[in-house]
């Protein structure tokens, strides 16, 4: 079988182990940068060329889109369905878990449990939508941030002020979110594969620091996670639409809520954390994912 994993950063510990796994597996194993690919699309045929040379006999793709590149790699690994090819995560599941509204609209719409959240165009609502979340302390993020970038702690109402009279000047679309004071800068990364969490790691802000992040100074410790929290994680992941998944739960006195669900979670901090071999993990998903479809393809032809 030959798995294609769409990247960047060839050299990255995520690709790197995606490639190392594979190849143990006994498959081939092809880098492809998602922003060295391009497309040709006519009234008959649909085609994808890398570096000059067409991708073809490709089983099963492993879609690495980092946010900066959403909107392109999405165009990618949506050419990518149309020509045939498995992708572990479609581009419906990585558009959802980008616009971290419509994520949320998900999620509550099926009755995930999540930190109360705003969101406003007009700057004379915003002190209302305040009001809404639960006032100062609050939590200001860009509706398409990432790793904790675009992230802000708004502590009192001249704060708030300034922190969203910043992020209007720059036309950007943010959320304002409860702040959950009672996780004291804690919060759990869930890694999710098809229907199971498979490794999960507590990650505990720097002193100072709210976010959690570990590109933003976090530790990393292994965690026992509940069924409650296992089942949520699950869920958040198969709402939005994704096979592969890191769900970000906080644990408050409410209960486990939702922070955020991404579509290519980092493998190191994980593994590390954990000693768990997540990438063997992926590989033997894509197995039985081919195994299923190749199966159920046998019983509707008859043959």
């Amino acid at each position: 079988m030959k798995i294609g994993i769409l990247s960047c950063e060839p050299s990255c510990y995520s690709t790197s182990r995606l490639v190392a796994a594979a190849e143990q597996h006994g498959h081939k194993a092809q880098v492809i940068n998602t922003l060295r690919c391009y497309m040709s699309i006519s009234s008959t045929q649909l085609s994808l060329h890398h570096r000059g040379v067409a991708v073809e006999g490709l089983s099963a793709v492993i879609p690495r889109i980092g946010a900066s590149i959403t909107f392109y790699g999405t165009a990618v690994v949506r050419h990518l369905e149309m020509m045939g090819v498995y992708l572990v995560n479609d581009s419906t599941g990585i558009t959802c878990s980008r616009d971290k509204l419509r994520c949320l609209q998900l999620l509550s719409l099926n009755n995930i449990p999540l930190p109360k959240t705003g969101f406003a165009y007009a700057p004379d609502d915003i002190q209302d939508l305040i009001k809404m979340v639960g006032g100062s302390p609050f939590v200001v993020k860009l509706v398409e941030g990432t790793q904790g970038k675009g992230v802000v702690l708004a502590e009192t109402p001249n704060a708030a002020t300034s922190v969203i009279d910043a992020f209007s000047q720059l036309k950007a679309n943010i959320l304002i979110q409860q702040y959950m004071a009672d996780a004291n800068g804690r919060d759990i990364r869930c890694f999710v594969i098809g229907n199971e969490v498979v490794a999960a790691m507590q990650r505990q802000a720097k002193p100072g620091e709210f976010r959690s992040n570990l590109h933003r100074g976090g530790a990393a410790s292994p965690v026992e996670i509940t069924e409650e929290e296992k089942d949520i994680a699950v869920k958040a992941a198969q709402i939005t639409g994704l096979n592969i998944a890191g769900v970000d739960i906080m644990r408050t006195k409410e209960g486990p809520m939702v922070l955020e669900v991404n579509s290519s979670p980092g493998l190191k901090g994980i593994e590390k954390t954990t000693g768990i071999d997540v990438a063997n993990k992926i590989i033997k998903f894509i197995e039985q994912s081919l195994t299923s479809k190749a199966y159920y393809a046998k019983e509707k032809t008859g043959s």
